[in-house]
Formats: C-alpha cells, structure tokens, sequence
C-alpha cells in the first residue's frame, strides 16, 4: 500500500527550521504499521530537530478528514486513493492540477518552514466540467468538484419548481431567486473554495461545489 505523506510531514525531513521557532503540527495517523516511521521519527526526536513540535494522534480511517476539516489535525497518513475520495467530498486540502494519475513533482512553500519544498506524489486532474441533475426534491449529483474558472450546469428534469439558491448568492430565475420547472442554470466559478447550494422552495434539498486548481 502506497501512503500520502503530507506536505508539511515532507517538509519536515527536508528543510531544517531555526532551532528556536517550533512549529506545532498534529498528525493523524491509524494502527497501521506501515505508519510506524512516523512515530519512531518523533521518539528519536527527527522533528525537533528541524523544528517541528510534532503531536501524533491515532485517529480512524473514517474519522480522519473530520479532523482535517475541523483543525484538529494539520496532517493525516493515509493512502493516495483515500485522499482523493477526502478531496471530493470537501475536505480542505491543497491540490492542483498537474497532470494525470502519476508521479509529479510539487515545490510548494508553507508558513513555518524556512523555504520550498519539493517531493514527488500522485496527483490528478480534477473535472472541468460538471453537470447536476434538479429532480424533484432532490439533486444529483449533489456534491461535485470542479477546476477553477471552469462551470458546472443544473437541468430540471422534475414536475415540480425548483430554485439554484447559493449561500449569499447568485440564484437560478429570472429573475433570481424565481422557480422553474425546466431549462437549466450555469455557473463559472473564479474562485477557489467550497459553495454551498439549496432550493428555496424545498429546503432539505442541498448541495455544494468545490472548486479546485
């Protein structure tokens, strides 16, 4: 099994910080043994040394991004296949797209560490576009992933009127904010972030977009 190591873990084997300015970073990580390292690293005090005031938790598969997402954790071990599913489903992340389903190499910078870093991962593109389907009190798909500057289109295939309402705006209609029963709605998004949506007639219905580099 392939495991993702975090930036900021990578980081930490690579660049060596001023011995004075310690950077708290927590780590998820689960009973796997293929872990270990992590945790012999810490004991034979390998983050300290580069500046690192490392907190290692055992943290479940299944919990691990809610830890991620709350701020509990900085980093977690996983697998790469795990990431992107974390990925898809909102989870704040750093991602950018530099090719297919490969090994790359990233240079990244973070706050903390005294300059680049650079280390090879697999990394794939996100969609470019992305269609949601408005039926009736229901979206499909609800949550979608979508590149920067790039669009996702609703269509109505249901009886019933439904809206597009986004969060602080913008809204399906015409005018906005107006229900339809059919045609579609589209949006560029030129930002980075998650989007969350619903329909102003039937509350329950939700959804959200997030958009990626």
């Amino acid at each position: 099994m392939k495991s993702l190591w975090t930036a900021a873990l990578l980081g930490a084997t690579i660049i060596a910080a001023p011995a004075m300015a310690q950077t708290k970073v927590a780590i998820g990580i689960s009973g796997w043994t293929g872990f270990a390292p992590l945790t012999l690293a810490k004991e034979a005090g390998i983050f300290a040394k580069n500046g690192l005031d490392v907190t290692i938790k055992k943290i479940p598969q299944a919990s691990r991004h809610l830890a991620i997402a709350s701020g509990d954790v900085q980093c977690a071990a996983t697998t790469v296949e795990t990431w992107v599913v974390w990925n898809a489903n909102g989870v704040a992340t750093t991602a950018d797209s530099i090719g297919g389903f490969t090994i790359q190499m990233v240079s990244a910078t973070f706050t903390g560490l005294s300059g680049p870093v650079s280390f090879t991962e697999h990394a794939t593109t996100p969609p470019a576009l992305a269609a949601v389907t408005v039926g009736d009190n229901f979206f499909d798909k609800a949550t979608e992933v979508v590149q920067i500057n790039h669009a996702v289109t609703w269509t109505w295939s249901g009886m019933n009127p439904h809206t597009v309402s986004f969060t602080g705006g913008p809204e399906s209609g015409t005018p906005a904010g107006m229900p339809q029963t059919s045609g579609t709605y589209q949006r560029t998004f030129t930002s980075t972030g998650t989007f969350s949506y619903f329909c102003r007639v039937h509350g329950s219905m939700t959804g959200s977009v997030t958009v990626v580099h």
